[in-house]
């Protein structure tokens, strides 16, 4: 792909995207990982000066929006240790097995987390890395490494690591302690070669970029997509965790305020849950009575975890529906899918996921996308059980790109 600009426009702490319903913000937290402290920092921003709403990201942090006070934004974030380097902001997009170290897993990689976001923004160079680029770090569930990350390493062992690049096998393996400083290393090549590309599936040759790496000549597959842990989870040290589902990824400050209340750590996941950690038994069950009452859903087998969809109108100028007002509406009439998919307004395609179907808006209805199939939006069949809400201000020509390159220009 062709890029005009050598760096994008992801929105962040600092970098603000102005759209139609005011400032966008994205708060970036490595591994998921936010404190009860931070989040009722942050809830408070979104309740006195945005949006009474925090969005969870597919990439496990939050994002704010309808933001007129940036200011306070900046200086909350920072306050609250979620602002280590202003200028290294943009690039801390770390995703990660959200159950590592609580169950399950080859070994704990929260402390891999931890070292890689420190040498990060221990490096200068890295400023100029653009905001799409992103790395993973599976602890050996094969959860996150199916998600495509530019850089990503899957533990094969409790000591060992394989290095894998947009979701393949190199055929690298690393140490333990080798793990950060080899990805340091390959994101430098990437930043030395890359010229205007932001994605590592941009380049001619990604190989290229753990070249005089030693390689194993069988290379895996370790991608193993499971369902979102939602409901009650065992953790390996006694306590209990809860996984809840996050309607389309919505947050209201009621449920946010509810959870930081709890105060217990907690864990944004790549699939817009999150998890409530270290509970012991009676506090988890008042736990799941509060938050059932703001909307925050402990069902494993609800609709809500087979649908996501981008912000729509009347938030965003390029959007030709209210797109989450007509994904609620199938879902509460009992027309949710089986199945997983995305919903947008427009080909931009923003927040779609690497598996399952996208639902495009245009003027004819919603068109279908299967992933992997590259046809053009405009020659698929509409689907009009739900019409889209037009506005004069958002409408776009009927959308032209492909399944490959919506995910290609999305966030």
């Amino acid at each position: 792909m062709a890029r005009t600009r050598e760096l994008d426009a992801c929105p962040g702490t600092l970098r603000v995207h102005q759209a139609a319903d005011g400032g966008v913000a994205r708060v970036r937290l490595p591994g998921g990982r936010i404190a009860p402290g931070q989040l009722r920092a942050l809830t408070r921003v979104a309740a006195e000066s945005g949006s009474p709403t925090l969005q969870l990201t597919s990439r496990g942090s939050l994002q704010l929006r309808g933001l007129t006070d940036i200011a306070t934004l900046t200086t909350t974030a920072a306050e609250h240790g979620l602002l280590p380097s202003p200028d290294h902001d943009h690039i801390r997009n770390i995703t990660a097995s959200p159950l590592s170290g609580l169950q399950g897993g080859l070994t704990d990689v929260r402390p891999l987390v931890d070292a890689l976001d420190r040498a990060l923004i221990a490096d200068p160079s890295f400023v100029r890395l653009p905001g799409r680029f992103w790395f993973s770090v599976d602890d050996g569930r094969g959860d996150v490494s199916g998600l495509g990350a530019d850089i990503g390493v899957h533990a094969v062992d409790d000591g060992t690591v394989a290095l894998l690049l947009m979701g393949e096998d190199t055929g690298v393996r690393l140490a333990i302690t080798d793990v950060v400083p080899a990805v340091i290393e390959v994101a430098r090549r990437f930043q030395r070669i890359r010229a205007n590309r932001w994605r590592v599936a941009e380049l001619d040759h990604p190989q290229q970029l753990v070249t005089g790496f030693s390689t194993v000549s069988d290379r895996r597959s370790f991608a193993r997509p499971a369902p979102p842990p939602v409901g009650w989870i065992e953790q390996r040290d006694g306590p209990f965790a809860l996984g809840a589902a996050v309607p389309l990824g919505v947050l209201t400050v009621e449920a946010a305020y509810a959870l930081s209340a709890i105060g217990h750590p907690l864990v944004i996941t790549p699939w817009r849950t999150l998890l409530v950690c270290g509970l012991g038994g009676t506090a988890a069950v008042r736990a799941v009575q509060r938050l059932t009452q703001t909307g925050l859903v402990f069902d494993a087998h609800s609709p809500w975890l087979h649908v996501s969809a981008c912000v729509g109108s009347p938030g965003c100028r390029k959007s030709a529906a209210d797109v989450r007002a007509d994904v609620t509406a199938i879902v509460l009439a009992g027309k949710g899918p089986q199945h997983r998919q995305h919903w947008v307004g427009c080909a931009r395609g923003c927040g779609s996921p690497a598996h399952g179907e996208v639902l495009v808006a245009s003027d004819t209805g919603y068109q279908l996308l299967p992933h992997g199939e590259d046809h053009s939006v405009a020659s698929q069949p509409a689907i009009d059980s739900v019409e889209p809400d037009h506005d004069e201000n958002c409408r776009n020509d009927p959308p032209t790109g492909s399944t490959e390159q919506m995910r290609q220009t999305a966030v």
